[in-house]
């Protein structure tokens, strides 16, 4: 396709788009005034893209000097009042990680996202470290988008949390999303503009305005203190607001073999897979996508799961969300049998697909009963 439709499609258009093509457009959408990347696969045609359209999109971006660099560029654009959009894999948050957590206490102006794409399975990386981590050691909230449409709509919703909560906000795509193509349609086009401003008359859409405010800017002890309680209290309204968010969502299922008895939990491209076999094998189980993964949504978690005789936990890499799930049913003295990483019902490390989800789900499956009428439905 031609970049530049990107930016000339207008809402209500449909594209054909990549992943990484799709978060170009969110971009736009958003307003963003500021990029900045150290390129890395599996996000590398983000900024491929950008360069050539960023100009038209009446944005400023920068192929940084290294991640940190690229971080602290997005970071002093949102403290200006700009919306900004940094991105890397997963192994340059390692590089960002200084003045990625700094920036967490200090807090935005503007919205700011950071696009991390995580590469399970190391098609082209050194490790397949789990950026969700990341988001839980920073107390900075991530979305887990599963599609093109995804990846574009949340990239507009984030910018809303942000500058909501005044937090950057973490987009967790992976090798598989971000490489994925699909249709997505488009939405409306916000201009670049600035929270901040001088006087009242300013032209300021993409000059922003830095607001001298040492006690939040300047993160000398003295006032860290002081900013990690304003986190820790961002966080506390913000999983107040988790479990009712537009982007977590059930998908129910009729009929079925295990209809009301056991549901799956899911995030990320993994809940591509669970849902491809749920819906092909007619298990019936309903399925609870959580794409604000943190702060963790406990009701919605608790109220999926309190009817259940057990439920399925299907990520991408590390167990995370599965403690998460474990948490809140401990929390609640709730029996309700969990089956993820832990027992050894889904591989602990590794991308995933749907013939390891149909063994795993397979594994517990044809433990639950004995019968040979149980075993014939589901069969059938």
């Amino acid at each position: 396709m031609a970049f530049d439709q990107l930016v000339t499609s207008e809402k209500g258009d449909k594209l054909f788009l990549l992943g990484n093509e799709a978060a170009v457009r969110g971009a736009i959408e958003a307003g963003v005034s500021v990029a900045a990347t150290y390129p890395g696969t599996p996000s590398s045609e983000i900024g491929n893209i950008l360069s050539v359209v960023a100009k038209k999109a009446e944005m400023y971006f920068e192929f940084s000097a290294n991640e940190k660099v690229a971080m602290e560029v997005a970071a002093t654009a949102a403290a200006s009042g700009l919306r900004s959009f940094t991105f890397m894999k997963h192994v340059g948050l390692n590089v960002a990680a200084d003045s990625f957590m700094t920036t967490a206490y200090s807090g935005v102006k503007g919205g700011m996202i950071v696009l991390v794409a995580d590469d399970p399975s190391l098609f082209s990386s050194q490790n397949e470290q789990d950026t969700r981590n990341y988001s839980r050691l920073s107390s900075v909230p991530i979305l887990e988008p599963s599609s093109p449409q995804e990846i574009k709509d949340m990239m507009v919703y984030g910018f809303e949390l942000s500058e909501q909560f005044e937090i950057p906000v973490i987009l967790r795509t992976s090798t598989r999303v971000s490489h994925m193509r699909g249709i997505v349609e488009c939405g409306e086009i916000s201009k670049p503009k600035s929270t901040t401003k001088a006087t009242e008359s300013e032209e300021h859409w993409l000059k922003g305005y830095f607001v001298k405010n040492p006690k939040q800017f300047v993160p000398v002890p003295a006032n860290s203190l002081s900013m990690h309680t304003r986190l820790a209290e961002k966080m506390e309204i913000m999983e107040e607001i988790a479990s009712g968010s537009p982007v977590n969502e059930v998908y129910s299922f009729e009929n079925g073999s295990l209809q009301g008895k056991y549901g799956v939990i899911s995030s990320g491209g993994a809940f591509n897979y669970a849902y491809d076999i749920v819906s092909q094998e007619n298990l019936g189980m309903d399925i609870l996508k959580i794409a604000l993964s943190y702060p963790t949504p406990k009701d919605l978690i608790y109220d999926f799961c309190k009817n259940l005789e057990g439920v399925f936990i299907v990520e991408e890499v590390d167990p995370v969300l599965e403690r998460d799930v474990l948490a809140v049913l401990g929390e609640h003295n709730l029996d309700c049998p969990v089956y993820g990483k832990f027992d050894g019902t889904f591989p602990m490390v590794h991308e995933y697909n749907g013939d390891i989800v149909k063994e795993s789900f397979n594994k517990v499956i044809c433990d639950l009963k004995d019968d040979e009428e149980f075993l014939e439905e589901y069969k059938s």
